[in-house]
């Protein structure tokens, strides 16, 4: 699959032309104006190499949000979190927080707007689970963190992979494996948790201050 910026239309315009990579940055944030949710949307990295990684993401940031000043990370998944990463035109100065904050989050702080919050996609995640990543995190309405999210994720893909199997075997069989039709294995269809938005909320976690 062709690697994309996935953007509300609002953005795409302006964020075309600051690519600073001829490879677009997979990113999908929310619609400009939507109320506030849990998430700004998603960021899918090529690596974990944040000094490598951030100059392209501030610069497709900073038009829409302003000078990025600060990011923080949990370093569950980050090799190594450098102190300060040197991006266009200035240094963002990284920070990491353990139990405070989600080890699937990215937080970035801009004079300007104040704080966003972006889904980090693992880099080698298959390109079908990273689109529904990207488009869950950047829902307006959206009332998941990017933990659950990560685990609605692997959930939706072990349906898939089992689903899969099962018409495999189907498949070589002849779709005479089974005598009664009705005895066909079922694979229930998979939707995330919430899907009814009528459900009880997602409480919201305590957010890192003092930075």
């Amino acid at each position: 699959m062709t690697a994309t910026i996935s953007l509300s239309p609002t953005h795409e315009d302006r964020l075309s032309s600051t690519s600073p990579t001829s490879s677009p940055l997979r990113l999908s944030l929310a619609p400009v104006g939507a109320a506030p949710a849990l998430l700004d949307g998603a960021w899918w990295p090529r690596s974990r190499d944040l000094g490598a990684e951030l100059p392209a993401l501030t610069a497709v940031l900073e038009p829409l949000w302003g000078r990025i000043t600060r990011v923080t990370v949990n370093p569950t998944h980050w090799p190594v979190v450098p102190r300060k990463v040197p991006v266009a035109g200035h240094v963002v100065k990284v920070g990491w927080f353990l139990p405070e904050q989600d080890p699937h989050e990215l937080l970035l702080l801009s004079y300007h707007v104040g704080r966003w919050d972006l889904l980090v996609v693992p880099p080698r995640t298959d390109p079908v689970s990273a689109a529904w990543l990207m488009a869950a995190a950047s829902d307006p309405l959206g009332t998941s963190t990017a933990s659950r999210l990560m685990e609605q994720a692997a959930r939706l893909r072990t349906v898939t992979e089992t689903d899969r199997a099962v018409e495999a075997v189907w498949d070589s069989e002849g779709g005479h494996g089974v005598r009664d039709p009705a005895a066909r294995p079922r694979i229930p269809a998979a939707m995330p948790e919430g899907g009814d938005r009528a459900a009880a909320p997602v409480a919201t976690p305590n957010r890192p201050m003092g930075m």
